[in-house]
Formats: C-alpha cells, sequence, structure tokens
C-alpha cells in the first residue's frame, strides 16, 4: 500500500479534512494530528474500520481505544452522563475542552465493544487541534489511538508516523510538530460517600495540580494482572526498541567496555546531570539550558526516536521533577524503562 503525506498548511488545511473524511466514510484508516501526539482514527461505530486499527498497530484486543469527538454537544452520541456526576463533567468539560483531557464514562450503546475492549466505559475526548476537531465534525466520533505500532514510541511529526506506519495506512496529514508531545491525561470522574472524586488513570499535559482546582485527585496505579481501565496503562510502554534504564545517581550506572550508551539529559549540564559520566555515543537533551518541563514533555517523545536511531546498546535517561507535567514525563519513562525489564 502506497501511503500519501498531505501537507495541511494555513491555506489548504480544510482540503485535507476532506480527503481524511473521505477514507473514513469507506471505512479506511487515516492518520490525523492533535495537539498531544499523532492519532490512527477510524469511524468509531464501525467494527470493521476499528478492527484495521488494531491490525495496524499490531494492537492486543484488551486495550480501549480514545474516541475522539468534534462538538461538545456530540458527547451524547457515544456516552451516557450518569446524573449524578454531570454537573462534575460539565465543570471539566468547561475547564479542559477542547484540550488534553480524556474522560472515562458508561458507554453509549451504538459504540462497538471492539472500542471499549469489552469495558461498560469509554474513553472520550475533544481535541484542540482544528484538523482533528474538524474532521470529528465532518464525519461524526472516531476511534483513534496514537498513530504507531503497539508499545511503541508516540508519533508527535508526521514523519515519525510515516516511520512507523508507512506502507500499512492510505493516508497521514502532517499538520506539524504537536503542541503538548505527550498523550492526553485520563481520568475517570465519580461520585462517592464524601463527594466527587477524580480517578487519574494516566497523567498528562492537564496537570493533577489543575485537576485538584475542580476535585479532589485519586492516582490510580494499575497492579500486574489487573483489568485495563484506559489506554496505556500497560506496565511497559512507549517503548524504544533499544532497552532504556533511568539512573538517578551517577553509581547506579557502571559502563561496560565495548558497549555504545545514549544519554537523554534533562537540562545538559548542572549539579544532577550525567553528561561527565561517561564518554556517550549519542545525547539528546529536553530541554536545554533551561530545566522547563512543558519544553521537556513536547521534546521527550522526539529525542527518544533519536536516540533509539542512534544503534545503542542502552539507553540512560536522566529522571525529572515530580510535579505538574514531570510527573507524566516520568510515567512514560518508567513505562520505557520495564519494557525490557
Amino acid at each position: 500500500m502506497d501511503t500519501q503525506l498531505l501537507v495541511a498548511d494555513f491555506e489548504d488545511w480544510r482540503e485535507t479534512v476532506t480527503e481524511a473524511v473521505a477514507l473514513l466514510e469507506q471505512g479506511e484508516v487515516v492518520a490525523l494530528p492533535t495537539e498531544t501526539v499523532y492519532g490512527l482514527a477510524a469511524c468509531a461505530f464501525n467494527a470493521e474500520a476499528v478492527a484495521k486499527i488494531f491490525e495496524v498497530k499490531e494492537r492486543p484486543s484488551f486495550d480501549p481505544l480514545i474516541v475522539h469527538i468534534g462538538r461538545k454537544s456530540d458527547l451524547k452520541k457515544v456516552a451516557v452522563v450518569p446524573e449524578e456526576i454531570r454537573e462534575l463533567v460539565d465543570e471539566l468539560i468547561e475547564a479542559h475542552w477542547p484540550g488534553a483531557l480524556t474522560l472515562v464514562l458508561p458507554k453509549h450503546e451504538d459504540i462497538p465493544d471492539l472500542v471499549t475492549s469489552g469495558l461498560p466505559t469509554v474513553a472520550v475526548r475533544l481535541s484542540a487541534h482544528e484538523i482533528m476537531c474538524e474532521v470529528a465534525k465532518v464525519h461524526g466520533p472516531i476511534a483513534a489511538p496514537s498513530a504507531n505500532r503497539y508499545g511503541r514510541i508516540s508519533p508527535t511529526s508526521a514523519q515519525a508516523v510515516m516511520d512507523e506506519l508507512g506502507g500499512r495506512i492510505p493516508l497521514i496529514i502532517d499538520g506539524g510538530a504537536c503542541r503538548d508531545g505527550l498523550e492526553s491525561t485520563i481520568i475517570a470522574p465519580t461520585m462517592t460517600e464524601k463527594g466527587p472524586v477524580l480517578r487519574l488513570l494516566r497523567p498528562g499535559p492537564v496537570s493533577k495540580e489543575d485537576l485538584r482546582l475542580i476535585a479532589k485527585v485519586e492516582r490510580v496505579r494499575n497492579k500486574p494482572g489487573a483489568t485495563v481501565e484506559a489506554p496505556g496503562q500497560r506496565a511497559s510502554h512507549y517503548a524504544p526498541a533499544t532497552p532504556l534504564m533511568i539512573v538517578t545517581k551517577p553509581g547506579e550506572f557502571v559502563p561496560e567496555e565495548g558497549k555504545k550508551y545514549g544519554l537523554l539529559t534533562y537540562r545538559g549540564s548542572g549539579g544532577a546531570c550525567l553528561i561527565d559520566l561517561t564518554d556517550w555515543t549519542a545525547t539528546q537533551t529536553l530541554s536545554p539550558g533551561k530545566g522547563k518541563l512543558s519544553e521537556a514533555a513536547v521534546r521527550l517523545f522526539y529525542c527518544l526516536r533519536q536516540l533509539d536511531a542512534a544503534g545503542l546498546d542502552l539507553i540512560v535517561a536522566e529522571p525529572v521533577a515530580n510535579t505538574g507535567v514531570g510527573v507524566a514525563i516520568m510515567d512514560r519513562l518508567k513505562r520505557a524503562a520495564a519494557a525490557h525489564s
């Protein structure tokens, strides 16, 4: 299969939307940009089309997908909001939609079980990216996980999608580099005896601190063998093919002669930097000299892809502050490290 790459520039991006919608209506899958990462989209109500997502990504059927809608009013087409949490959901939507927040809610009966991996809930989001949003408006709700092979590094550029899925899908819409660079935050809003609680299933660009302004936040940590409630909850995920190790202190890493090592450093300098630990074959810096977590989040998957292509025996990653979007960065690094443990 030849994969067409269409660049969506300022003047003709709506033409690319028309191309994408036409393929979706034919039951095909297409790669679309969002503000978080690129997504692999199919009609959310077409089980055969959704099955192509799993086939193309080599994704196991037990890992549910996120459904993207194009307008807030379309939520009722894919989910049922219980009356007890309606006010809470409305507040979350008002604060963070469109944006990088995914809500897990009881699913509408029209959503195929394949989309939700048989779960009674569906993960829903309204993207802030004009192309993904417009496609979902014109076509209707679409299922769209990240546009990469399962378990691998998520794509934040059209070229990264081409590297992963070129020859497997008919169309990639190039909407430029992703603004946030990390997958959306996923929460399950619930009502308890003590009041509303936001169960944090996957950290992302919308931070725990942001969510606490609305309700109490409870981080859910998946135990081995536990049922997956939302995408991206497996212990090993977002991983390069090269083994990765998180090193917090220099003594934790002892280089072996003859092996090639790469460093994923936060700032590239400073007291906690590992740059002088050995003669690195390759280095990538998440936030050169600045130490800004927002910049590190945007660059994370790009830097991992660069190191993964450098022919290394091991990638050594420095930790970042476990606060704000740093929580999501560390979540991705830990899952990447777990893939080879």
